[in-house]
Protein backbone atom coordinates (compact mmCIF):
# COMPACT_ATOMS: atom_id res chain seq x y z
CA UNK A 1 0.00 0.00 0.00
CA UNK A 2 1.18 3.45 -0.67
CA UNK A 3 0.81 6.70 1.39
CA UNK A 4 -1.72 5.78 4.14
CA UNK A 5 -1.21 8.64 6.43
CA UNK A 6 -5.08 9.62 4.91
CA UNK A 7 -6.35 6.72 7.04
CA UNK A 8 -5.64 8.41 10.30
CA UNK A 9 -8.05 11.31 9.17
CA UNK A 10 -11.52 11.53 11.98
CA UNK A 11 -13.61 10.72 8.51
CA UNK A 12 -13.11 6.81 9.13
CA UNK A 13 -13.58 4.40 11.86
CA UNK A 14 -11.57 1.29 12.81
CA UNK A 15 -13.58 -0.57 10.60
CA UNK A 16 -13.20 1.47 7.51
CA UNK A 17 -9.75 1.52 8.13
CA UNK A 18 -9.04 -2.10 8.73
CA UNK A 19 -11.33 -2.59 5.36
CA UNK A 20 -8.91 -0.39 3.11
CA UNK A 21 -6.03 -2.68 4.01
CA UNK A 22 -7.85 -5.59 3.79
CA UNK A 23 -8.56 -4.76 0.27
CA UNK A 24 -5.19 -3.84 -0.73
CA UNK A 25 -3.86 -6.86 0.67
CA UNK A 26 -6.08 -9.04 -1.12
CA UNK A 27 -5.67 -6.64 -4.50
CA UNK A 28 -2.01 -7.13 -4.31
CA UNK A 29 -2.59 -10.99 -4.48
CA UNK A 30 -4.94 -11.31 -7.07
CA UNK A 31 -5.10 -8.26 -9.35
CA UNK A 32 -1.88 -8.28 -10.72
CA UNK A 33 -3.09 -9.46 -14.06
CA UNK A 34 -6.52 -8.03 -14.42
CA UNK A 35 -6.45 -6.03 -17.41
CA UNK A 36 -6.56 -9.68 -20.60
CA UNK A 37 -6.89 -9.46 -24.06
CA UNK A 38 -10.69 -10.45 -23.85
CA UNK A 39 -12.02 -7.65 -21.48
CA UNK A 40 -15.46 -9.21 -21.22
CA UNK A 41 -14.45 -12.24 -19.72
CA UNK A 42 -12.27 -10.60 -17.51
CA UNK A 43 -14.44 -8.58 -16.41
CA UNK A 44 -16.60 -11.42 -15.96
CA UNK A 45 -14.10 -13.21 -13.72
CA UNK A 46 -13.32 -9.92 -11.40
CA UNK A 47 -17.16 -9.47 -10.50
CA UNK A 48 -17.32 -13.63 -9.55
CA UNK A 49 -14.16 -12.85 -7.83
CA UNK A 50 -14.99 -9.74 -5.72
CA UNK A 51 -18.18 -11.49 -4.61
CA UNK A 52 -16.32 -14.78 -3.60
CA UNK A 53 -14.19 -12.37 -1.42
CA UNK A 54 -16.80 -10.50 -0.17
CA UNK A 55 -16.18 -7.14 -1.57
CA UNK A 56 -19.29 -6.78 -3.34
CA UNK A 57 -21.25 -6.70 -0.23
CA UNK A 58 -20.53 -3.13 0.32
CA UNK A 59 -21.83 -2.10 -2.95
CA UNK A 60 -25.68 -3.28 -1.88
CA UNK A 61 -27.94 -1.94 0.68
CA UNK A 62 -29.59 -4.44 2.97
CA UNK A 63 -27.96 -7.21 5.44
CA UNK A 64 -31.15 -9.70 4.65
CA UNK A 65 -29.94 -9.28 1.08
CA UNK A 66 -26.14 -10.35 1.73
CA UNK A 67 -25.43 -6.45 2.29
CA UNK A 68 -22.46 -5.37 4.50
CA UNK A 69 -24.33 -3.25 6.32
CA UNK A 70 -28.36 -2.35 5.99
CA UNK A 71 -27.50 1.31 4.07
CA UNK A 72 -24.83 1.52 1.61
CA UNK A 73 -21.77 2.87 3.57
CA UNK A 74 -20.20 6.06 1.50
CA UNK A 75 -16.98 5.86 3.02
CA UNK A 76 -16.49 1.75 2.90
CA UNK A 77 -17.41 2.47 -1.19
CA UNK A 78 -14.90 4.91 -1.47
CA UNK A 79 -12.07 3.83 0.00
CA UNK A 80 -12.77 0.13 -1.75
CA UNK A 81 -13.01 2.02 -5.07
CA UNK A 82 -9.56 4.25 -4.27
CA UNK A 83 -7.41 0.72 -3.55
CA UNK A 84 -8.90 -1.00 -6.61
CA UNK A 85 -8.53 1.62 -8.65
CA UNK A 86 -5.00 1.69 -7.55
CA UNK A 87 -4.59 -1.60 -8.82
CA UNK A 88 -6.50 -2.31 -11.45
CA UNK A 89 -8.47 -0.13 -13.55
CA UNK A 90 -11.08 -2.64 -14.97
CA UNK A 91 -11.60 -4.35 -11.29
CA UNK A 92 -12.53 -0.83 -9.79
CA UNK A 93 -14.68 -0.98 -12.88
CA UNK A 94 -16.28 -4.00 -12.44
CA UNK A 95 -16.82 -3.76 -8.76
CA UNK A 96 -18.43 -0.16 -9.46
CA UNK A 97 -21.34 -0.98 -12.08
CA UNK A 98 -22.06 -3.32 -9.51
CA UNK A 99 -23.26 -0.92 -7.18
CA UNK A 100 -24.26 1.81 -9.60
CA UNK A 101 -25.97 -1.11 -11.80
CA UNK A 102 -28.06 -2.21 -8.73
CA UNK A 103 -28.18 1.07 -6.67
CA UNK A 104 -31.51 1.83 -7.41
CA UNK A 105 -32.57 -1.68 -6.14
CA UNK A 106 -30.67 -0.85 -3.21
CA UNK A 107 -32.45 2.71 -3.10
CA UNK A 108 -36.19 2.52 -3.51
CA UNK A 109 -36.80 -1.29 -4.46
CA UNK A 110 -39.47 -3.80 -3.56
CA UNK A 111 -38.18 -6.74 -0.79
CA UNK A 112 -39.13 -9.16 -3.77
CA UNK A 113 -36.69 -7.07 -6.30
CA UNK A 114 -33.95 -6.95 -3.74
CA UNK A 115 -34.06 -10.68 -2.84
CA UNK A 116 -34.18 -11.76 -6.45
CA UNK A 117 -31.72 -9.24 -7.44
CA UNK A 118 -29.28 -7.85 -4.94
CA UNK A 119 -27.98 -11.11 -3.51
CA UNK A 120 -27.17 -12.72 -6.70
CA UNK A 121 -24.94 -9.26 -7.39
CA UNK A 122 -23.74 -9.27 -3.47
CA UNK A 123 -22.53 -12.74 -4.24
CA UNK A 124 -21.23 -11.93 -7.66
CA UNK A 125 -23.42 -14.11 -9.40
CA UNK A 126 -25.48 -11.53 -11.66
CA UNK A 127 -23.84 -8.67 -13.69
CA UNK A 128 -26.01 -4.96 -12.89
CA UNK A 129 -25.79 -2.15 -15.81
CA UNK A 130 -27.46 1.37 -15.07
CA UNK A 131 -29.63 2.42 -18.32
CA UNK A 132 -29.86 5.86 -18.16
CA UNK A 133 -27.79 8.20 -21.21
CA UNK A 134 -29.86 8.29 -24.84
CA UNK A 135 -27.83 9.66 -28.04
CA UNK A 136 -29.15 13.38 -27.44
CA UNK A 137 -29.79 13.07 -23.09
CA UNK A 138 -26.30 12.09 -21.23
CA UNK A 139 -25.76 14.93 -18.54
CA UNK A 140 -29.32 16.39 -19.97
CA UNK A 141 -31.16 13.37 -18.30
CA UNK A 142 -34.59 15.61 -18.60
CA UNK A 143 -34.46 15.04 -22.20
CA UNK A 144 -34.95 11.63 -22.67
CA UNK A 145 -36.63 10.14 -24.78
CA UNK A 146 -36.64 5.88 -24.57
CA UNK A 147 -40.55 5.75 -24.20
CA UNK A 148 -42.56 3.36 -22.27
CA UNK A 149 -46.39 2.86 -22.64
CA UNK A 150 -48.25 1.14 -19.72
CA UNK A 151 -50.29 -1.68 -21.45
CA UNK A 152 -52.63 -3.16 -18.59
CA UNK A 153 -50.39 -5.08 -16.32
CA UNK A 154 -47.34 -4.44 -18.63
CA UNK A 155 -44.94 -1.85 -20.02
CA UNK A 156 -43.65 -1.78 -23.38
CA UNK A 157 -40.79 -0.18 -24.07
CA UNK A 158 -39.65 1.95 -27.58
CA UNK A 159 -36.28 4.09 -28.18
CA UNK A 160 -32.19 3.92 -27.39
CA UNK A 161 -30.01 3.99 -24.13
CA UNK A 162 -26.28 4.19 -25.25
CA UNK A 163 -22.64 4.64 -22.93
CA UNK A 164 -24.14 1.77 -21.02
CA UNK A 165 -21.61 0.37 -19.08
CA UNK A 166 -21.80 -3.86 -18.60
CA UNK A 167 -23.70 -3.24 -21.67
CA UNK A 168 -23.67 -6.84 -23.58
CA UNK A 169 -22.56 -8.77 -20.21
CA UNK A 170 -25.30 -7.64 -17.92
CA UNK A 171 -27.82 -10.09 -16.45
CA UNK A 172 -30.47 -7.26 -15.70
CA UNK A 173 -30.35 -3.60 -16.75
CA UNK A 174 -32.29 -0.86 -14.84
CA UNK A 175 -33.70 0.80 -17.46
CA UNK A 176 -35.06 4.77 -17.13
CA UNK A 177 -38.28 5.13 -19.67
CA UNK A 178 -40.87 8.02 -20.00
CA UNK A 179 -43.82 6.67 -18.66
CA UNK A 180 -45.95 10.22 -18.68
CA UNK A 181 -47.39 10.33 -15.48
CA UNK A 182 -47.47 13.79 -13.84
CA UNK A 183 -45.91 15.38 -17.05
CA UNK A 184 -47.56 18.28 -18.11
CA UNK A 185 -44.77 20.48 -19.18
CA UNK A 186 -45.07 20.42 -22.80
CA UNK A 187 -44.30 17.78 -25.88
CA UNK A 188 -40.80 19.40 -27.24
CA UNK A 189 -39.40 19.40 -23.87
CA UNK A 190 -41.32 17.50 -20.66
CA UNK A 191 -38.22 17.70 -18.30
CA UNK A 192 -37.72 15.13 -15.30
CA UNK A 193 -40.97 14.39 -14.56
CA UNK A 194 -43.27 11.17 -16.00
CA UNK A 195 -39.83 9.39 -16.29
CA UNK A 196 -39.86 5.73 -14.54
CA UNK A 197 -37.63 3.20 -13.29
CA UNK A 198 -37.75 -0.75 -14.71
CA UNK A 199 -35.51 -3.62 -14.00
CA UNK A 200 -35.05 -5.42 -17.54
CA UNK A 201 -33.64 -8.73 -17.73
CA UNK A 202 -31.27 -9.59 -20.27
CA UNK A 203 -32.69 -12.25 -23.01
CA UNK A 204 -36.46 -10.29 -22.49
CA UNK A 205 -37.74 -10.15 -26.47
CA UNK A 206 -37.40 -6.79 -27.93
CA UNK A 207 -34.38 -5.70 -25.79
CA UNK A 208 -30.94 -5.82 -28.47
CA UNK A 209 -27.59 -5.17 -27.85
CA UNK A 210 -27.63 -2.43 -30.87
CA UNK A 211 -24.02 -1.79 -30.94
CA UNK A 212 -20.86 -2.74 -29.06
CA UNK A 213 -18.26 0.65 -27.92
CA UNK A 214 -14.85 0.20 -28.09
CA UNK A 215 -12.95 2.88 -26.13
CA UNK A 216 -9.67 4.41 -25.05
CA UNK A 217 -9.49 2.07 -21.99
CA UNK A 218 -11.51 -0.76 -22.75
CA UNK A 219 -14.69 -2.27 -20.77
CA UNK A 220 -18.33 -3.76 -21.96
CA UNK A 221 -20.21 -0.26 -23.23
CA UNK A 222 -22.89 -0.81 -25.37
CA UNK A 223 -26.14 0.95 -27.47
CA UNK A 224 -29.41 -0.92 -26.01
CA UNK A 225 -31.94 -1.06 -28.44
CA UNK A 226 -35.58 -1.54 -27.12
CA UNK A 227 -38.70 -2.51 -29.49
CA UNK A 228 -42.30 -3.18 -28.50
CA UNK A 229 -39.85 -4.82 -25.55
CA UNK A 230 -42.50 -5.66 -23.06
CA UNK A 231 -41.79 -6.02 -19.18
CA UNK A 232 -44.22 -6.34 -16.08
CA UNK A 233 -45.03 -3.47 -13.98
CA UNK A 234 -44.07 -5.69 -10.92
CA UNK A 235 -40.40 -4.52 -12.24
CA UNK A 236 -40.79 -0.97 -11.57
CA UNK A 237 -38.61 0.44 -9.03
CA UNK A 238 -39.83 2.82 -7.10
CA UNK A 239 -43.02 4.95 -7.49
CA UNK A 240 -44.60 5.67 -11.02
CA UNK A 241 -43.32 9.26 -12.29
CA UNK A 242 -40.15 9.03 -9.83
CA UNK A 243 -38.03 7.46 -11.73
CA UNK A 244 -35.99 10.93 -12.08
CA UNK A 245 -35.42 11.20 -8.60
CA UNK A 246 -34.88 7.53 -8.46
CA UNK A 247 -31.62 8.06 -10.75
CA UNK A 248 -30.38 11.26 -9.39
CA UNK A 249 -30.54 9.73 -5.78
CA UNK A 250 -28.42 6.41 -7.34
CA UNK A 251 -25.82 9.05 -8.56
CA UNK A 252 -25.19 11.01 -5.47
CA UNK A 253 -24.31 7.72 -3.56
CA UNK A 254 -21.58 7.02 -6.76
CA UNK A 255 -20.81 10.13 -8.12
CA UNK A 256 -17.90 10.67 -4.78
CA UNK A 257 -17.01 6.96 -5.52
CA UNK A 258 -16.07 8.08 -8.99
CA UNK A 259 -14.19 10.93 -7.03
CA UNK A 260 -12.46 8.05 -4.94
CA UNK A 261 -11.32 6.05 -7.84
CA UNK A 262 -9.56 9.01 -9.46
CA UNK A 263 -7.96 9.05 -6.39
CA UNK A 264 -6.50 6.05 -6.77
CA UNK A 265 -5.33 6.28 -9.75
CA UNK A 266 -3.67 9.58 -8.78
CA UNK A 267 -2.08 7.44 -6.28
CA UNK A 268 -0.82 5.00 -8.25
CA UNK A 269 0.49 7.68 -10.84
CA UNK A 270 2.68 9.29 -7.52
CA UNK A 271 4.20 6.08 -6.56
CA UNK A 272 5.10 5.23 -10.48
CA UNK A 273 6.55 8.30 -10.99
CA UNK A 274 8.44 8.27 -7.15
CA UNK A 275 10.44 5.24 -8.11
CA UNK A 276 10.96 5.93 -11.95
CA UNK A 277 12.35 9.77 -10.78
CA UNK A 278 14.29 8.07 -8.04
CA UNK A 279 15.98 5.42 -10.40
CA UNK A 280 16.35 7.17 -13.88
CA UNK A 281 19.68 8.48 -14.62
CA UNK A 282 20.06 11.77 -16.38
CA UNK A 283 23.43 14.35 -16.38
CA UNK A 284 25.44 11.57 -13.94
CA UNK A 285 22.60 12.08 -11.14
CA UNK A 286 18.81 10.69 -11.12
CA UNK A 287 15.69 12.45 -12.23
CA UNK A 288 14.72 12.91 -8.53
CA UNK A 289 17.72 14.78 -8.02
CA UNK A 290 16.54 18.06 -10.21
CA UNK A 291 14.79 20.72 -8.14
CA UNK A 292 12.00 20.54 -11.25
CA UNK A 293 11.25 16.91 -10.30
CA UNK A 294 11.02 17.64 -6.93
CA UNK A 295 8.50 20.28 -7.68
CA UNK A 296 6.45 18.28 -9.84
CA UNK A 297 6.32 15.74 -7.48
CA UNK A 298 5.46 18.15 -4.73
CA UNK A 299 2.44 19.62 -6.48
CA UNK A 300 1.25 15.66 -7.06
CA UNK A 301 1.31 15.09 -3.94
CA UNK A 302 -0.65 18.17 -2.59
CA UNK A 303 -2.97 17.72 -5.33
CA UNK A 304 -4.03 14.12 -4.15
CA UNK A 305 -4.49 15.32 -0.92
CA UNK A 306 -6.27 18.15 -1.81
CA UNK A 307 -8.46 16.41 -3.70
CA UNK A 308 -9.01 13.41 -0.78
CA UNK A 309 -10.17 15.86 1.50
CA UNK A 310 -13.07 16.80 -0.75
CA UNK A 311 -13.78 13.41 -1.10
CA UNK A 312 -14.08 12.00 2.36
CA UNK A 313 -15.87 15.05 3.42
CA UNK A 314 -18.40 14.09 1.14
CA UNK A 315 -18.41 10.52 2.09
CA UNK A 316 -18.49 11.59 5.29
CA UNK A 317 -21.26 14.01 5.11
CA UNK A 318 -23.99 11.71 3.21
CA UNK A 319 -23.30 9.13 5.82
CA UNK A 320 -24.19 11.47 8.37
CA UNK A 321 -27.23 12.51 6.52
CA UNK A 322 -26.02 15.21 4.88
CA UNK A 323 -27.61 16.40 1.81
CA UNK A 324 -23.98 16.81 -0.27
CA UNK A 325 -25.73 17.30 -3.68
CA UNK A 326 -22.40 20.40 -3.94
CA UNK A 327 -20.16 18.76 -1.79
CA UNK A 328 -20.15 15.42 -4.07
CA UNK A 329 -19.66 17.82 -7.17
CA UNK A 330 -17.22 19.66 -5.55
CA UNK A 331 -15.14 16.29 -5.19
CA UNK A 332 -15.80 14.99 -8.38
CA UNK A 333 -14.39 17.76 -10.07
CA UNK A 334 -11.28 18.22 -8.06
CA UNK A 335 -10.20 14.82 -7.92
CA UNK A 336 -10.70 13.84 -11.34
CA UNK A 337 -9.54 16.93 -12.77
CA UNK A 338 -6.79 16.72 -10.31
CA UNK A 339 -5.76 13.66 -11.01
CA UNK A 340 -5.71 13.90 -15.00
CA UNK A 341 -2.94 16.43 -14.25
CA UNK A 342 -0.81 14.53 -11.84
CA UNK A 343 -1.09 11.35 -14.21
CA UNK A 344 -0.17 13.76 -17.04
CA UNK A 345 2.95 14.96 -15.00
CA UNK A 346 4.29 10.78 -14.28
CA UNK A 347 3.82 10.22 -17.91
CA UNK A 348 6.17 13.06 -18.33
CA UNK A 349 9.02 11.95 -15.73
CA UNK A 350 8.54 8.48 -17.39
CA UNK A 351 9.44 10.39 -20.81
CA UNK A 352 9.56 7.70 -23.89
CA UNK A 353 8.34 5.17 -21.69
CA UNK A 354 5.42 6.51 -20.57
CA UNK A 355 3.95 6.50 -23.77
CA UNK A 356 4.07 2.53 -24.35
CA UNK A 357 1.14 0.73 -24.49
CA UNK A 358 0.43 -0.69 -21.19
CA UNK A 359 2.95 0.44 -18.99
CA UNK A 360 1.30 1.31 -16.22
CA UNK A 361 0.85 5.33 -16.57
CA UNK A 362 0.26 5.11 -19.62
CA UNK A 363 -3.12 2.55 -19.07
CA UNK A 364 -3.57 5.57 -16.42
CA UNK A 365 -3.82 8.41 -19.21
CA UNK A 366 -6.74 6.17 -20.48
CA UNK A 367 -8.56 5.12 -17.88
CA UNK A 368 -8.60 8.62 -16.02
CA UNK A 369 -9.73 10.89 -19.06
CA UNK A 370 -13.59 9.19 -18.94
CA UNK A 371 -13.84 9.68 -15.57
CA UNK A 372 -13.97 13.61 -16.27
CA UNK A 373 -17.14 13.00 -18.37
CA UNK A 374 -19.26 9.70 -16.86
CA UNK A 375 -21.80 10.57 -14.38
CA UNK A 376 -21.89 14.29 -14.70
CA UNK A 377 -19.06 16.11 -16.91
CA UNK A 378 -16.75 18.22 -15.13
CA UNK A 379 -18.65 21.33 -16.63
CA UNK A 380 -22.33 19.82 -14.76
CA UNK A 381 -20.42 19.69 -12.02
CA UNK A 382 -19.38 22.92 -12.08
CA UNK A 383 -23.21 24.12 -13.10
CA UNK A 384 -24.56 22.35 -9.94
CA UNK A 385 -22.21 24.15 -7.49
CA UNK A 386 -23.27 27.52 -9.44
CA UNK A 387 -26.59 26.94 -9.21
CA UNK A 388 -27.13 25.24 -5.00
CA UNK A 389 -24.71 28.77 -4.05
CA UNK A 390 -26.95 31.18 -5.95
CA UNK A 391 -30.07 29.40 -4.45
CA UNK A 392 -28.15 28.85 -1.23
CA UNK A 393 -27.68 33.44 -1.87
CA UNK A 394 -31.45 33.43 -3.03
CA UNK A 395 -32.57 31.82 -0.09
CA UNK A 396 -30.53 33.53 3.03
CA UNK A 397 -31.00 37.14 1.11
CA UNK A 398 -34.61 36.67 1.31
Amino acid sequence: MSDTRYLDWPFFDDRQRELARAVDAWAGEHLAHAHGADVDAECKALVRALGAAGWLRYAVAGKDVGGARDAIDTRSLCLIRETLARHSGLADFAFAMQGLGSGALSLAGTSAQKERYLTRVARGDAIAAFALSEPEAGSDVAAMACAGRIDGDSVVIDGQKTWISNGGIADFYVVFVRTGEGDESGATRRGARGISAFVVDAGTPGLEIAERIPVIAPHPLARLRFTNCRVPLSQRVGEAGQGFKVAMRTLDVFRTSVAAAALGFARRALDEALARSSQRRMFNQVLADFQLTQAKLAQMATTIDGAALLVYRAAWMRDQGHRVTREAAMAKMVATEGAQKVIDDAVQIFGGLGVVSEQPVERLYREIRSLRIYEGATEVQQLIIGRDLLKEFGAAAA
